[in-house]
């Protein structure tokens, strides 16, 4: 298999990040660690192993990035308002920086958007805000709206709430969308989400999947046995769903 190792410089974020590239053709996968995660993770979780096959034989490439979750929505020391800027900083790298990168190796028309975790939440957020740039998101075990405070899980941004926060929530800025264009790439997307049945976060899953029916965006909502939010169950959805 082939596996590549990359770091550059990243003007929208001022720092080194790194990223390792598994395959060489097929639909490219952009697959978001989870949280605090490092681009490694998803290799050292057995992932890449269990889509061994269709990263052989030229049906799947990979691309996992590094996060800043450190410095964004972890970076407790940071205010709220600073730590969206950061994730937004981020964002900027995925669309200026790694999309660019992928389609200058890769052809192929097929982009998925693929996370679990807070990689979930990535995948989804930036889909939903760009669908004309993905055809697919996979996203396991995911937290939708990170103002949220469930179990042990604290609103990452500690109560404070602006414009950014909404644009970057995906069951607060969706409902309000009405644009046409925007939902007709939305609706030509293959999207999945899985969720454990006693996960905390399955009623925002199920907030989420709600809103996607009422805009006419067909997708698949499956709900696994028990909490399903560990690596044994991700390598059993990916060779799956993705």
């Amino acid at each position: 298999m082939n596996r590549e190792y990359h770091k550059w410089w990243s003007p929208q974020l001022q720092r080194d990040m790194e990223l390792l590239v598994f395959g060489h053709a097929g639909a490219k996968v952009l697959v978001f660690p989870t949280r605090r995660g490092r681009f490694y993770e998803y290799e050292n979780m057995g992932m890449v192993k269990v889509l061994a096959d269709k990263i052989e034989q030229g049906h799947l490439q990979l691309y996992c990035v590094d996060s800043v979750d450190a410095e964004s929505f972890y970076c407790d020391w940071a205010h709220p308002s600073g730590r969206i800027q950061r994730h937004i900083a981020f964002e900027d790298y995925i669309l200026n920086e790694v999309l660019p990168f992928m389609n200058g190796r890769n052809p192929h028309e097929c982009v998925i958007s693929h996370g679990s975790s807070l990689g979930a939440f990535h995948a989804t957020n930036i889909v939903l805000r760009h669908p004309h740039l993905f055809k697919k998101l996979v996203a396991f075990s995911g937290r939708y709206d990170l103002t949220l405070a469930i179990e042990s899980f604290n609103d990452l941004l500690d109560g404070f709430y602006n414009d950014d926060v909404y644009f970057h929530t995906p069951v607060h800025f969706l409902p309000n969308l009405d644009c046409n264009l925007y939902l007709s790439h939305l609706r030509n997307i293959d999207i999945t989400f899985t969720i454990g049945n006693e996960d905390p976060f399955l009623d925002n899953n199920k907030q989420l999947s709600e809103i996607l029916h009422q805009k006419g965006v067909n997708h698949q909502f499956i709900i696994w046995d028990g909490r399903a939010h560990r690596p044994r169950c991700w390598r059993r959805m990916a060779a799956i769903y993705i």
